[in-house]
């Protein structure tokens, strides 16, 4: 049922390694990094809303959800097969927009997929599933361009710039993003709406656009969980964002000594920087089978601070790492955060939603992720080149330091509170 996130993420890992050094080979500042990588919010914001709702009113001869993923995956493969290959920055920019929009077609249903098949008891280990494919994914392609430069001997350009290694990683990465998907699309079926009849006479009478009276009725009717949520998930993803825009090249600069985006030392710098990725990403997958257990001791809540803060912790050691090395071992509280990240919060939620709305809710919290994206990517420019002197150390720390505040608004929005409407708090 998860597989096909592995696939995901094979994509979204080659992206967030790799796209900000690309960027630079073809002529961007590092100030001007954050402003080029606005696609992957907005689509986010754009998408996944409509995309949830639209899939709550489908059924189809292969089902409510799997047409999209289906028809995401085809289309970010053949966008990442060609994006190494951009002759100039606005055709990179452009394929990213292209690439962003098709994965989260994808992505977004995968979340209810997973809420529609499996009862309360069973979600947990459902989403921490997702963290474990995740995790693998994203492993192998942050690991893959080194391990093509210094296992396989790879060297060598393409006539953009951009090392052969790199080229040769998202091309490999197109196949396994269709190939895994294309595994979940045939080997788990999805269960028809209880009254079928009554379901398509209904999809008959709705117009063109009741998706959007869906996307604001779940905003009005957002449930008390979902509003405590949303302040943790806005903390948290504005730290991962810190994280994946500037790691590889304040890595390259503040360990590896390189500053210009053409010498050999900054690939060393940013191949290493996927490297790291690789090991959070490794840390991901073996803890995540701990979650369910660690959640039904100590609550859900309280173990997702704990993570929250085991990353804040690990992305703040950077400032002060020289060595390559002890960088893996930074990454170990990163991994443990994003464990909890990918499970934790739709754990905790799918509890709250009504099962014939579960897409449009996910959609809609997809908001409290992409809202402080588009925040960073609009305000991070002069921020970087007049703050932080154009350093992106100086970025990655802050990230650390969101996700310490992200842990302090779980355990804040854990605490009862007094609601007219009876609601119940923040599960545990």
């Amino acid at each position: 049922m998860n597989f096909g996130f592995l696939g995901i993420q094979f994509g979204w890992g080659l992206q967030m390694a790799n796209m900000s050094a690309i960027y630079e080979k073809l002529g961007a500042q590092p100030d001007e990094i954050p402003l080029l990588w606005l696609a992957a919010p907005v689509t986010g914001l754009v998408v996944q809303p409509i995309i949830g709702a639209l899939s709550d009113r489908t059924w189809t001869r292969l089902g409510r959800r799997r047409p999209y993923f289906l028809t995401g995956a085809a289309l970010a493969s053949l966008a990442l097969f060609v994006m190494p290959h951009s002759p100039a920055l606005w055709a990179a920019a452009a394929l990213l927009w292209i690439l962003d929009s098709s994965i989260n077609i994808s992505m977004e249903p995968f979340r209810a997929f997973v809420a529609d098949r499996l009862d309360d008891a069973q979600r947990p280990l459902g989403f921490v599933m997702q963290s474990f494919f995740i995790g693998v994914g994203a492993t192998l392609a942050n690991v893959l361009p080194y391990a093509l430069r210094e296992v396989a001997g790879v060297t060598g350009r393409a006539s953009n710039g951009v090392p052969l290694a790199t080229l040769y990683s998202f091309q490999l990465g197109a196949a396994v993003f269709l190939g895994a998907v294309l595994v979940t699309v045939i080997a788990t079926p999805e269960d028809p709406p209880a009254d079928l009849e009554a379901f398509r006479k209904a999809r008959a009478q709705a117009g063109l656009f009741d998706w959007a009276g869906d996307i604001g009725r779940a905003l009005a009717g957002m449930p008390t969980v979902m509003k405590r949520l949303a302040v943790v998930q806005a903390l948290t993803w504005l730290g991962l964002f810190c994280m994946w825009l500037f790691f590889g090249p304040a890595i390259a600069r503040h360990v590896f000594g390189a500053s210009d985006p053409s010498s050999p030392a900054y690939d060393q710098g940013v191949n290493w920087g996927g490297v790291c990725f690789a090991a959070y990403s490794v840390v991901c997958f073996v803890v995540a089978f701990a979650l369910p257990k660690l959640a039904a001791r100590y609550g859900c809540g309280a173990v997702h601070a704990a993570a929250l803060a085991c990353g804040g912790a690990g992305l703040l050691s950077t400032g002060v790492i020289s060595n390559r090395y002890w960088l893996l071992a930074a990454m170990v509280g990163v991994g443990i955060a994003w464990a909890s990240i990918l499970a934790m919060p739709y754990a905790m939620l799918a509890r709250a939603l009504p099962a014939q709305q579960m897409g449009v809710y996910m959609g809609v919290f997809n908001f409290f992720i992409v809202l402080p994206e588009i925040t960073a990517a609009l305000t991070f420019q002069p921020l970087v080149k007049r703050v932080f002197g154009g350093n992106p150390l100086y970025v990655v720390l802050l990230g650390g330091a969101s996700l310490l505040a992200a842990a302090g608004a779980t355990l804040l929005a854990e605490r009862p509170a007094a609601e007219a409407s009876g609601s119940p708090s923040l599960p545990g």
